[in-house]
């Protein structure tokens, strides 16, 4: 008599993809990330723009009509011409952003990364991850930078920066930290379009065209509820986030209208951080549905 006996499995059978670590999906898309010469070419135009306009506007320093009377006005005016280049940092972010995703659509790599990751979701994460995190580092050293080379132009006009105000670096984190959150809207964007041009048509849409659009409507209009909701899109709340306010004055964002609502610095980052998580839950669902 013959039994027939089922083999076990051992403890290394796993179905495909269900073994992959997420640190080893992060490894994996670090590696896609830095091998794409699209990504070394944004970041080196991100802090050649950070850097580039702060000495630009430095050098013009002395054309400013007499220096600052206060010594918060002194600090306000540093911040503003380091950070001057930041609204264009943050149109490269975007393209970047989308790039990093809808290249993966028109190369077709995106069958093997969801190949090797079947759910998906840890992919979409490390992606948008790595996207936001290395584009804050890079924008935050160009920052620190900008601020160091503009420091001695405006201090030969009679603005002296004190380096040692806290808040003068918390504007240089606060502005690397928005060019970062547009990158990842951005990224969002072209999840759910899987289309290069169309992503980064309505990423700098956001970027450049929305706050030309409040403008127009504002003149338009002039009521405080369109002043109101206009620090609800990306761009004027970034610039709250890296704004230093003196005695309610700024002089990087737009003034407001009496009566309208006027984000807090932590307001505005919850409100980019909230665009983020709407954008990628969007797409991460549609990622989820679709075929590829």
């Amino acid at each position: 008599m013959t039994t027939t006996t089922t083999p076990r499995p051992t403890p290394h059978a796993h179905t495909a993809g269900s073994g992959v670590s997420f640190a080893h999906v992060l490894r994996s898309e670090w590696i896609k990330l830095r091998s794409l010469r699209s990504t070394a070419w944004c970041f080196a135009v991100i802090v050649v723009l950070l850097i580039g306009f702060a000495l630009l506007f430095g050098a013009f320093a002395s054309g400013f009509e007499g220096a600052p009377a206060t010594d918060e006005q002194q600090q306000s005016l540093a911040v503003s011409v380091a950070t001057i280049g930041v609204p264009f940092a943050q149109l490269v972010a975007a393209v970047l952003g989308a790039l990093v995703i809808t290249g993966e659509y028109g190369t077709g790599m995106v069958r093997s990364t969801f190949a090797a990751v079947p759910r998906r979701t840890p992919a979409l994460v490390a992606k948008v991850l790595l996207i936001g995190v290395t584009t804050f580092v890079v924008s935050a050293l160009a920052l620190a930078v900008a601020l160091l080379v503009s420091t001695p132009l405006l201090s030969s006009s009679g603005v002296d920066t004190d380096l040692a105000d806290g808040r003068i670096w918390l504007s240089m984190l606060g502005g690397a930290a928005t060019i970062g959150f547009i990158a990842m809207i951005a990224f969002g964007l072209g999840a759910i379009i899987r289309n290069g041009a169309g992503a980064i048509a309505s990423a700098i849409g956001i970027v450049f065209v929305l706050p030309i659009i409040f403008s127009i409507g504002q003149a338009l209009i002039a009521k405080p509820w369109i002043y109101s909701l206009y620090e609800f899109i990306p761009p004027q709340a970034a610039t709250r986030v890296y704004d230093y306010p003196v005695d309610g004055q700024s002089l990087t964002a737009l003034p407001g209208l009496d009566g309208s609502l006027v984000l807090e610095p932590w307001q505005a980052l919850l409100v980019l951080v909230g665009w983020v998580v709407v954008l990628f839950a969007i797409a991460l669902a549609l990622v989820k549905r679709r075929d590829v």
